[in-house]
C-alpha cells in the first residue's frame, strides 16, 4: 500500500435537529466522527447528512460492536470487508444510502498489531458497491498508524467517548403554554426537556443530567442569577440561552446551537450576522444552507418566510434578504446538516 501516512482522531459532532417551516421535524443526533488530518472526514464527502455508526444514542452493546467492527476484531458487515463509515441520521436502513470504506490491517514484519488502511470510498444502497458508478474517486486510500488508531477507538471501549454531554434542557419561564409546546417540539426531535420556575428545589443529582438551561423573556435577572447559583454549587457547567421570543421554531434553534459543544474551527457554519438589507453567512466547506426569518408582528403572530435555499462554497457570503420578510422584530436562523445559528435583525 503506497498511502502516505494521515492522522487519526475522534471528535463530537451533531447532526441539527430542528422544527422546519413546513412543520415537519429533524431529529437531533449526537455522534463521534473521525477527524482524519486534523479535519472531519464527513467535510469531505461534499454536503452529505449523516451520521458515524459511533452515535450516543444506540444500544452499548451496539456501540461497542461497531468500535470492535473498525478496529477489525469483528467479521465486517458487508461483503467485500466493507464498513460503514457514515449512515442515515434518520434509520439505519442501507437503502436509504450511506459511506462505506474498506478496512484493511497491514501487519509490520515483527511488529504488534500494524498499521490500518481506509480505502475505495462508495456511495453504496445495496450489498455490493459499485466503485465505477459510485466510488469517492478523489478520497483516500488513507493509512493510519495502528498506535494511533487503536488509542483513539479503545479509548470509547473505557467510557472516554469524547464530548459524551448532557442532551437535556431545562425550561425556565412564566408562559407556560409557550414552554409546553418548546418541550413537546424537543422531545419529538430527541433532546429531553423539563419545564420549571426556577431550580431552589431541584437536587444537585437531578441538575447534573441537564446541558443546558434556556430561560423565557419574561425571567428576571434575579431568578436567572439564582438558577445559575444553584448549578454552580451543583459543580455543573451548563450552557444558558436566553430566549428571543416565544417562537418555538426559533428557541428550538437557539438550544441546539446550545448543545453544540464542539469547536468552532470543526464547524461548517461559523458566523452569521443579519442586517435589514442582507445576512452575512460563513462556512468552511461546500455545504446547503437554508436561511428561515421569523417575525413577530404587532399583535404577536408568527410569520415565517423562507429566504435562501442553496449550496455555499466556503468563505464569505453576502445574501439579500426580502425587507418585507424582515421587518420589526424579526429573526434570521441559518442551518446546515450539522449545526445552526441564530441572528436578530438589525443587530
Amino acid at each position: 500500500m503506497s498511502a502516505a501516512y494521515a492522522t487519526f482522531g475522534l471528535a463530537p459532532a451533531i447532526r441539527a435537529g430542528g422544527v422546519l417551516s413546513d412543520g415537519g421535524y429533524q431529529i437531533h443526533r449526537d455522534f463521534v466522527d473521525f477527524i482524519v488530518d486534523g479535519r472531519p472526514l464527513l467535510f469531505q464527502l461534499s454536503d452529505l447528512d449523516a451520521v458515524s455508526p459511533l452515535a450516543s444514542d444506540v444500544p452499548p452493546a451496539i456501540f461497542t460492536a461497531q468500535v470492535r467492527g473498525l478496529l477489525l476484531e469483528a467479521d465486517a458487515p458487508l461483503p467485500g470487508d466493507r464498513h460503514v463509515i457514515y449512515g442515515c441520521p434518520e434509520c439505519e436502513d442501507l437503502a436509504c444510502g450511506a459511506v462505506t470504506a474498506v478496512i484493511e490491517r497491514h501487519d509490520e514484519e515483527g511488529g504488534d498489531g500494524g498499521d490500518y488502511v481506509w480505502r475505495d470510498f462508495a456511495w453504496q444502497t445495496g450489498p455490493v458497491a459499485d466503485l465505477e458508478l459510485n466510488g469517492y474517486h478523489g478520497i483516500g486510500p488513507f493509512r493510519f498508524r495502528g498506535e494511533e488508531y487503536r488509542a483513539a477507538l479503545h479509548s470509547l471501549l473505557d467510557g472516554a467517548a469524547p464530548g459524551a454531554h448532557r442532551r437535556r434542557v431545562l425550561l425556565i419561564g412564566a408562559r407556560v403554554a409557550v414552554l409546553a409546546k418548546l418541550a413537546a417540539a424537543l422531545r419529538t426531535i430527541g433532546i429531553g426537556a423539563d419545564i420549571t420556575r426556577d431550580a431552589h428545589d431541584v437536587p444537585p443529582d437531578e441538575l447534573r443530567g441537564y446541558g443546558a438551561v434556556a430561560f423565557g423573556r419574561a425571567v428576571d435577572e434575579r431568578d436567572r442569577t439564582a438558577v445559575r447559583e444553584a448549578f454552580t454549587r451543583a459543580g455543573v457547567e451548563v450552557a444558558y440561552v436566553d430566549g428571543l421570543a416565544p417562537i418555538v421554531p426559533l428557541l428550538v434553534a437557539q438550544i441546539e446551537h446550545a448543545l453544540d459543544r464542539g469547536p468552532a474551527e470543526r464547524r461548517r457554519l461559523t458566523h452569521l450576522a443579519v442586517t435589514d438589507g442582507e445576512a452575512g453567512i460563513e462556512v468552511t466547506s461546500p455545504c446547503r444552507v437554508r436561511l428561515t426569518a421569523y417575525r413577530l408582528d404587532r399583535l404577536y403572530r408568527t410569520h415565517t418566510h423562507e429566504l435562501f435555499d442553496g449550496v455555499l462554497a466556503p468563505g464569505h457570503h453576502r445574501i439579500p434578504l426580502d425587507t418585507r420578510a424582515t421587518k420589526g422584530e424579526s429573526y434570521v436562523v441559518a442551518r446546515t446538516t450539522g449545526g445552526v445559528l441564530v441572528g436578530v435583525v438589525g443587530r
